[in-house]
């Protein structure tokens, strides 16, 4: 390095070995592309032309986010570090949240970032479309990242292949993820046919709950979830543990039916195995009263309860009930949309 050195200074002089080590310096930029997110995150040039470059103010950017989730990893493991926990009330579980505010420290943000989700799930739950904002305070003179740059620089910063960021937006500065939701779907997969889990595709295995059964009276189940539609005291499904103390909740679509078949599965598989979809709509649900509810419709389906007794559960408001007391795994549930009024992007 050193004869280079010396042999560049002697063959091209002092100004040309500036300009070398120029090019050098421009070519090690480009070839690395956390490099170039840097410069762009740094320079992102301003969305709104008319604002001042020279700001004594720092300016803060409030952006929503779609985020997917998904839970690779068997239940029994999650807490060895390999799988994405959840985060629910003050808990500060190594989950969704902490994976994007660790991210989201590469935006140089005055004050950290800190995300507010839309809906906080149980460990192994999956989110096909989760929503959330955050607050990002830039530095005086310093304009607000375009949404593109926010989502680029969160995914390439994630430190987990099972969480993605599907898009940014803008909002205003009054928008609040978790309070503005006006509906929620879940979305809960049932499959039958096999006597053991692990007769299920092994892509299969933490998407859905495995029924040992052949058989399901759907239409049965169907009459009962009708029990559940409207506006109720929805108690006797919520579990303890819940800071919530009106469980008053509206469900406003609740449906059982076949699910898709599963592209997983060898034609000779097909034939045994069957799928099922649930799902139920609401502008918010209790803990876990999702899982509850499909527990309680699964014991229908099975015929160990009448759908009329679903309608006795609802009015008891006992959580501690024989039936209402069991819960659906969770790796069988998914956040399936999240809506929000006057907010097209997210519909």
């Amino acid at each position: 390095m050193v004869k280079l050195r010396e042999l560049t200074k002697t063959t091209f002089g002092s100004t040309r070995l500036e300009n070398c080590r120029q090019t050098l310096s421009r070519t090690a930029a480009r070839r690395s592309g956390v490099n170039e997110l840097r410069t762009l995150v740094r320079k992102q040039p301003s969305s709104r032309p008319c604002e001042a470059e020279d700001s004594k103010h720092s300016r803060v950017q409030k952006t929503a986010l779609r985020i997917r989730s998904l839970n690779l990893v068997p239940p029994p493991f999650l807490h060895s570090g390999g799988g994405v926990a959840a985060v629910r009330g003050n808990q500060r579980a190594v989950g969704v949240l902490n994976f994007l505010e660790e991210a989201a420290k590469r935006l140089n943000s005055v004050d950290p970032v800190r995300f507010t989700i839309s809906s906080r799930t149980d460990t192994g739950v999956h989110a096909l479309s989760n929503a959330a904002h955050l607050d990002i305070q830039r530095r005086p003179g310093q304009q607000p990242f375009s949404p593109e740059v926010v989502t680029k620089a969160l995914n390439t910063h994630l430190k987990h292949p099972a969480i993605r960021v599907l898009k940014a937006f803008r909002v205003p500065d009054d928008f609040h993820a978790r309070h503005a939701a006006t509906s929620r779907t879940y979305l809960y997969r049932l499959a039958t046919g096999c006597s053991w889990p692990n007769q299920l595709p092994v892509f299969e295995q933490n998407v859905c709950w495995a029924l040992p059964t052949e058989y399901l009276n759907i239409e049965a189940m169907q009459e009962a979830a009708q029990h559940l539609l409207g506006t109720h005291d929805f108690s006797a499904f919520q579990s303890a543990g819940s800071p919530v103390t009106n469980a008053v909740r509206t469900l406003r679509r609740v449906s059982v039916s076949p699910g898709p078949a599963s592209p997983f599965v060898l034609p000779q598989e097909s034939r045994r195995l069957q799928f099922w979809t649930l799902e139920f709509e609401s502008q918010s649900f209790l803990y876990r009263q999702v899982r509850r509810m499909t527990a309680v419709l699964v014991a229908v389906g099975l015929e160990t309860l009448a759908p009329t007794q679903v309608k006795v559960i609802l009015e008891s408001q006992d959580p501690l009930g024989k039936y209402q007391a069991r819960v659906a795994p969770a790796h069988g549930l998914f956040l399936k949309s999240v809506l929000y009024n006057n907010f097209g992007p997210c519909h």
